[in-house]
């Protein structure tokens, strides 16, 4: 089975190209550029490298991953609607993966993990996992000075994701969604979820009110 996984909840612009074979997910090729400003512009000339480097062609794809935040508008959008499009015009199934599942799957850590990723505004979007890595709490959005108080009850001693080094507990790779991780943290046996992608906050851009009457009658 070839899966496409593809995110840009983070700054990182990752797309890849994995392989599932008895049970095991093995990458064939990836690209991942750090730069929160280009999704759309590197993600889909990402995938044909990709595509190029493995020699596969998009036809012989069973299934994309995608990550669906939480992460900044602009940006989840880019990967999400790359995703939808493929996936359309490929008639193949697209299942959205939560990016701190991704990043949780691929830790390098056997205990209680805290995955943190920035959501800007001074604020971190986080989860805790436990050493199964299921998802214990989250995803949530807060201060960091704040996401202490709620974690101590876990038995957190690592921490992995872009932020991770906030927390005072040891940092652990990954620092974003991998391809692989991604496909690890995805059921691709179960029909896919629909494809929403996780703000955790409401836009800053919002619809303009009534006009404000400034005439007497």
């Amino acid at each position: 089975m070839l899966v496409i996984a593809l995110d840009t909840s983070t700054p990182a612009v990752t797309a890849g190209l994995v392989a599932l074979e008895d049970g095991s997910a093995r990458s064939l090729a990836e690209r991942v550029t750090l730069n929160p400003r280009a999704h759309g512009e590197l993600l889909t000339p990402h995938l044909t490298d990709v595509m190029a480097e493995a020699g596969r062609e998009l036809a012989e794809v069973d299934a994309i991953v995608v990550g669906s935040g939480p992460g900044p508008f602009t940006g989840l959008r880019a990967g999400m609607v790359t995703a939808a499009a493929l996936g359309h015009a490929l008639d193949l199934p697209v299942h959205p993966v939560c990016g701190l599942d991704a990043i949780a799957a691929r830790a390098a850590t056997g205990g209680p993990l805290l995955v943190a990723t920035d959501a800007r505004r001074k604020e971190v979007y986080w989860a805790v996992y436990g050493a199964d890595r299921a998802r214990l709490t989250g995803p949530h959005v807060q201060r960091p000075a704040d996401v202490p108080a709620e974690i101590a009850g876990y038995g957190v001693t690592a921490a992995a994701g872009e932020m991770a080094g906030l927390f005072g507990l040891d940092v652990v790779e990954p620092g974003h969604p991998t391809p692989l991780g991604l496909v690890e943290a995805a059921d691709l046996d179960a029909p896919p979820q629909p494809l929403v992608p996780h703000y955790l906050r409401r836009p800053d851009a919002e619809a303009p009110g009534p006009r404000k009457q400034v005439t007497a009658r």
